[in-house]
């Protein structure tokens, strides 16, 4: 019969191994998403991803960047994709993929005010 506190080291090291995966994980995002914008057009999201952001901040981030992008008139390459509807339907799609030059000239014209928004903006401009 396993005592309590051996129950709660256990659940204590379990945790610990899923939260380092959980980093494990975006920290490999970023690497693979950086290796990548550097050899094509990819999305305004792979981009963010690219410098880093927490991921629960880059679809807002890149909203606002398309945004800045169709206000500025830069149309980013268009591909068309084959994107899952309900877990099955493959419902054709277009996206627009960008360069980072594209996206240094959309964060030239991008003033945010969130201080994640600002964050993500400094390391796309620096990049």
């Amino acid at each position: 019969m396993a005592s309590a506190n051996s129950r709660r080291a256990a659940a204590l090291i379990r945790n610990r191994a899923r939260a380092n995966r959980a980093e494990a994980r975006a920290r490999r995002a970023a690497a693979t998403a950086a290796r990548r914008v550097h050899t094509g057009p990819r999305s305004l999201a792979t981009h963010i991803i690219a410098t880093g952001a927490p991921l629960d901040v880059v679809a807002g981030a890149a909203d606002a960047l398309r945004t800045q992008a169709r206000k500025a008139g830069i149309r980013g390459r268009a591909a068309r994709i084959r994107r899952t509807l309900n877990g099955r339907a493959r419902r054709v799609v277009t996206v627009y993929r960008y360069t980072a030059e594209q996206v240094a000239q959309i964060v030239a014209n991008y003033t945010p005010r969130k201080a994640e928004y600002k964050a993500i903006r400094a390391a796309l401009a620096a990049a």
